[in-house]
């Protein structure tokens, strides 16, 4: 049964995580699909930097990540007492800093 996110990874703990992502219905996120005949290595590029800019919105470093071509691995360490630090401008920084990330080429605008 699923569980909120605040129930598994306590928000006042740092801590190093291994989060998989993958796709379903064998749909490929990069790599080439023999089913579709179709090419999505350009994708990998696309995740990769999206990884890097949702890093620096956030306080996590990324310390390994593998994108394949049906999965996406990531190894994260969260630095909760680096958040809590934050002050109200730099919280608000922040917050205008992910919107910002938001609001970049969205997947849906892209070539897919």
């Amino acid at each position: 049964m699923p569980q909120a996110r605040e129930r598994t990874v306590p928000t006042n703990c740092s801590g190093y995580y291994h989060c998989v992502s993958r796709c379903v219905r064998r749909a490929w996120l990069c790599g080439y699909d023999k089913v579709n005949d179709k090419n999505y290595d350009y994708r990998r590029q696309w995740v990769e930097d999206r990884l890097m800019a949702l890093a620096e919105a956030y306080s996590v470093s990324i310390y390994a990540y593998a994108v394949m071509s049906n999965h996406l691995h990531v190894v994260v360490k969260v630095d909760a007492v680096a958040a809590q630090d934050w002050s109200g401008g730099e919280a608000t920084y922040m917050d205008v800093r992910q919107n910002a990330v938001s609001q970049e080429t969205r997947p849906l605008q892209r070539q897919l």
